[in-house]
């Protein structure tokens, strides 16, 4: 793939913004917008007017943030699914099913996490923390691992 991909000026946008709002420059400009508001609350008698400027702009600026936030936060998750996808597929011993879990319902996502706190378990037992077990094989592998050598 190319990283050099044309972007969307929506794309360009979001990912500009979402640079700079995360910044200190961006945190010191909000902290310097409501040190000024309180400082201006006296002159203008902490109005209704004076309250609503505050409320106004921040409910404003947090409900265009929340659709930014998760916009990045939808691209980012793809992009993480997409590198351990590679890992799994890349790993011999690796459970395939594991591609694309992130599509299963709760229902199916709560049976796997009961396998893999008894693949845990098993581990957990071990005494070498650099045994690898396979969902596919956790019990083979640990009865192997307890049968005495010779």
């Amino acid at each position: 793939m190319n990283s050099k991909k044309k972007e969307s000026g929506f794309e360009k946008l979001a990912n500009k913004i979402t640079c700079w709002t995360g910044s200190s420059l961006a945190f010191g400009l909000a902290a310097g917008a409501v040190v000024v508001w309180i400082i201006t609350g006296p002159i203008f008698k902490f109005s209704d007017t004076w309250q609503l400027v505050i409320n106004t702009g921040t409910t404003i600026i947090t409900f265009l943030m929340v659709f930014l936030i998760q916009k990045t936060q939808n691209k980012d998750s793809k992009a993480i699914q997409l590198k351990l996808n590679e890992l799994i597929a890349a790993s011999r011993k690796a459970s395939n099913r594991m591609v694309d879990i992130e599509d299963l319902d709760e229902e199916e996502l709560d049976t796997l996490h009961k396998f893999y706190e008894r693949l845990s378990d098993k581990a957990e037992a071990a005494t070498d923390i650099h045994e690898s077990h396979s969902i596919d094989a956790a019990d083979q592998l640990q009865d192997e691992k307890n049968k005495p050598e010779n």
